[in-house]
C-alpha cells in the first residue's frame, strides 16, 4: 500500500437548504482499506455518499474532499465517476429500455474516452463481460435485460456489484447496500465485495447493522452522529455497537460536549 491517501476530507461541512447536515466530519482512506461507517439514521451518513459524488442539492460551505490529489468539489458528477469513484444506491434506478450490456459497453467506453483510450473492441468487451460475470456469479439471463427492470432486490445489489466489477473504480461507495436482503442475498453481495478488495482499490461501506460487517471485514470502523464522526476503531466497535446499541454513542457524545 502507498503512504499516499486515496480519499482525504478535512473539515467537511454540507447542508440541504437551510439545514446543515454534515458538520466538521474529518476522514483519510488509503489505498487497500475498507472502511465502515455507521450510525442512527438521521446522522449524515447518506448524505457524506452524496457529496463525495457530487449529487445536486448538496451545497458544501466549508472543509475540503481530495481525491488522489485532486480537489474533488471542482470536479461535477460525471467526471468523479471517470475518476474512479463508484456509488452503490441503496434504492438502485431501473432503465427501461436499456439492456445491460449495451449500458456496461457504453460505460467503459466513456471511460476509456476519458482517459485518452480507443473504445474497447467487441471481442474483448465480451471475454472481460463474462468473466466478471462469472465472478460475482452474475445469471446469464441478465444479461440481455433492461437495467434493472423487473429485478428483485437482491438481483439489483448483485448487479451493481457486477457494474462495479466491469468499471473497476478506485473508490467504491457502497450506501446501505445490505436494505432489505435476506441472508442469501446479503452474503452473495458481500462475496462479489470480497472478490474485488485489492492493494489499490478501496472502499466506503454505509451501514445501521453489524450483520453486513460479518461477511464484509473492515479494517476500520467509523461512527457518525450529528454530522461527524465522533468514534473510531477496528471491526471489533461495530460489534460493541451492535450489543449496547446508538444511544451509548449518543450519551458518550453528550459528555464530551460538556466536557469540553
Amino acid at each position: 500500500m502507498t503512504n499516499k491517501p486515496l480519499l482525504q476530507i478535512k473539515n467537511l461541512h454540507a447542508k440541504i437548504g437551510d439545514k446543515e447536515i454534515i458538520k466538521g466530519l474529518n476522514l483519510t482512506v488509503n489505498p487497500g482499506e475498507v472502511h465502515a461507517i455507521m450510525g442512527p439514521n438521521g446522522t449524515g451518513k447518506s448524505t457524506l455518499a452524496n457529496v463525495i459524488t457530487g449529487k445536486d442539492g448538496y451545497e458544501v460551505t466549508e472543509g475540503e474532499i481530495i481525491y488522489k490529489g485532486k480537489n474533488l468539489l471542482d470536479l461535477d458528477p460525471e467526471e468523479r465517476a471517470l475518476e474512479g469513484i463508484f456509488l452503490g444506491f441503496q434504492y438502485p434506478v431501473e432503465i427501461p429500455g436499456v439492456s445491460m450490456t449495451n449500458f456496461m459497453k457504453a460505460a467503459i467506453d466513456a471511460q476509456r474516452k476519458y482517459k485518452g483510450q480507443d473504445p474497447i473492441k467487441p471481442g474483448e468487451f465480451l471475454k472481460m463481460y463474462r468473466e466478471k460475470q462469472q465472478m460475482v456469479n452474475m445469471p446469464d439471463k441478465m444479461k440481455n435485460r433492461s437495467v434493472n427492470e423487473g429485478f428483485s432486490g437482491g438481483e439489483k445489489k448483485k448487479n451493481e456489484i457486477f457494474q462495479m466489477a466491469m468499471l473497476q473504480p478506485d473508490l467504491s461507495i457502497l450506501d446501505e447496500t445490505d436494505s432489505g436482503l435476506d441472508i442469501d442475498a446479503l452474503k452473495a453481495v458481500a462475496d462479489g465485495v470480497n472478490k474485488l478488495r485489492n492493494k489499490d482499490n478501496a472502499f466506503l461501506v454505509i451501514t445501521h447493522y453489524q450483520r453486513l460487517l460479518d461477511h464484509i471485514v473492515p479494517d476500520i470502523v467509523h461512527v457518525m452522529y450529528d454530522g461527524k464522526i465522533v468514534k473510531t476503531g477496528d471491526k471489533n466497535l461495530a460489534k460493541e455497537l451492535e450489543e449496547k446499541g446508538y444511544a451509548w454513542i449518543e450519551n458518550e457524545y453528550q459528555k464530551s460536549i460538556q466536557n469540553a
